[in-house]
């Protein structure tokens, strides 16, 4: 899962939801350095990344990008369902995803003295271009598409993969509606479990 969902995922609990953000920017005894609270949101971070790349229905959307984008096709997905998530916003939240991401923005510029210097980096772009809003079209899945092939060591095509997601746009929409509530009911029991 991409970042809209990350955040998510973590409830309305602040910390967590920072922890959660951040996760793929911590590493090693990096962990140190935060709270509980957050340092658990890192973990569900990675808990989510675990079961989500497992997961058959996943599989299923990656392996139809794998010919092509080869391990990308992991990150593409990802990208991929957060675009649905922000399509179907109003299926998962009473907030308005407008509201819901300038709230994201405001909780983050608390934290930006604690979290690492590449995540304040990525969300002064992510904010102005407001990414997580406009995950839901086209043209917004397109400018992170073509912003991560940019940031690859290699040819990742990843530029081009708005044409996949155009051309078999139902199939990834439905493996997304089948994937979304398992993911979310194991959060919740994560969630549970380490309180």
């Amino acid at each position: 899962m991409n970042f809209l969902a990350h955040i998510y995922l973590s409830g309305e609990n602040e910390p967590l939801k920072i922890g959660n953000f951040i996760g793929d920017f911590v590493k090693g005894n990096m962990m140190d350095d935060f709270s509980p609270e957050i340092r658990k949101g890192i973990l569900l971070h990675r808990e989510i990344d675990s079961f989500t790349d497992k997961h058959p229905i996943v599989k299923e959307s990656k392996n139809r990008l794998r010919d092509k984008y080869g391990h990308y096709a992991g990150v593409i997905t990802d990208i991929y369902y957060d675009h649905y998530l922000a399509l179907d916003w109003k299926k998962y939240h009473d907030e308005d995803l407008l509201s819901y991401t300038e709230s994201f923005y405001s909780l983050m510029s608390g934290y930006k003295n604690i979290v690492p210097e590449r995540v304040n980096h990525m969300l002064g772009y992510m904010k102005r271009d407001n990414w997580l809003y406009n995950y839901q079209y086209f043209d917004g899945i397109n400018r992170v598409l073509h912003g991560m092939s940019r940031r690859t060591k290699f040819d990742s095509k990843m530029d081009e993969a708005i044409v996949e997601l155009k051309k078999d746009h139902k199939e990834y929409h439905a493996e997304f509606n089948d994937f979304f509530p398992e993911l979310m009911e194991h959060c919740t029991r994560f969630i549970e479990k380490h309180d």
